[in-house]
């Protein structure tokens, strides 16, 4: 497994900081289990008067990302790891049920390779962009994923019509999805 320690916005964490995150995120690791896991993405921030830590840990149909920011840095580090367990733990058996289908297991026990996320600045108004790979997957295993990224929306293709779709969060709470047309 790779573990991937960036900072940016002018800070530049030191050996003592590297392993703390390494090993603060070990017990995410351990939830899942090694075969699960192969790349986590740890993006950390300094600001005038705080830290901003980003986690993002891709997997194969499933990707875990929390950010936490807090005036010292390894209190940070362990805000997002509770944050994480906490995601897996309010998911635990939708997560369960999606491990233990049939080829998804033996799935998860290959290294994970493909880069998920690529950046790309575009112009001055498009500041990200991201590519990923759309999986089939049913309506609520879609609503899980997007929980789990803690995102407002996610794109997805749906199992039955392997048509694009998005899911989405209303203000009312409730879920739409918008499915796309030939």
């Amino acid at each position: 497994m790779r573990i991937e320690i960036i900072g940016r916005e002018g800070f530049v964490p030191n050996k003592r900081e590297k392993a703390y995150v390494e090993k603060r995120l070990a017990k995410v690791v351990d939830i899942f289990g090694p075969n699960v896991i192969s790349e986590i993405r740890v993006v950390c921030k300094q600001y005038k008067d705080h830290y901003k830590i980003e986690v993002t840990i891709p997997a194969k149909r499933t990707i875990l990302r929390a950010e936490v920011q807090d005036k010292d840095m390894l209190t940070a580090v362990d805000k997002v790891t509770d944050k994480l367990v906490a995601q897996i733990r309010k998911h635990k058996d939708k997560l369960k049920n999606n491990l233990e289908k049939e080829g998804i297991k033996q799935a998860y026990s290959k290294a994970f390779d493909e880069e998920i996320f690529e950046r790309t600045t575009l112009s001055s108004q498009l500041v990200k962009n991201k590519k990923i790979k759309l999986d089939p997957m049913t309506t609520e295993e879609a609503i899980t994923e997007m929980e789990l990224l803690g995102h407002d929306f996610y794109v997805f293709l749906e199992k039955e019509t392997m048509k694009t779709n998005v899911i989405y969060r209303r203000y009312d709470g409730n879920y739409a999805v918008i499915e796309t047309e030939n």
